[in-house]
């Protein structure tokens, strides 16, 4: 029996389904953080009135800061599950970059957008 060089189209379209569920939620997480940057989450006075103390502008920037990593990390996210989908669309979905072979069902269930073995990952660190 010849090794399998692709996913069948049912279990493309089980990744599809995984991936749309992943982004649904890491789209709504998103807009919640977006929101919180931009303080439409909130009645508070704390983007008009003045600040006097420099403790709590110091812990707010730093917050913002990494509500802003928060965000880019989640957008990169969107990225690779969108490009997840453009893969299932063309066929070329579960596939190792490196080796060709196909990726293990179980790495792409918790990674679905994952373009790497175990393997060639720990392989390209080295």
């Amino acid at each position: 029996m010849a090794e399998k060089t692709r996913y069948s189209d049912e279990e493309l379209e089980e990744f599809r389904q995984i991936i749309n569920e992943k982004l649904i939620n890491i789209r709504e997480d998103y807009a919640a953080t977006m929101r919180v940057l931009m303080n439409q989450d909130t009645n508070d006075v704390s983007d008009t009135s003045p600040t006097y103390k420099s403790l709590e502008e110091g812990s707010s920037t730093q917050t913002k800061e990494e509500l802003v990593q928060m965000a880019q990390r989640q957008q990169k996210f969107i990225q690779g599950l969108e490009a997840a989908l453009i893969r299932i669309k063309n066929k070329t979905y579960g596939i190792d970059r490196i080796t060709g072979e196909l990726i293990p069902k179980e790495r792409l269930r918790a990674v679905p957008h994952a373009t790497l073995s175990v393997a060639s990952k720990n392989a390209r660190k080295k």
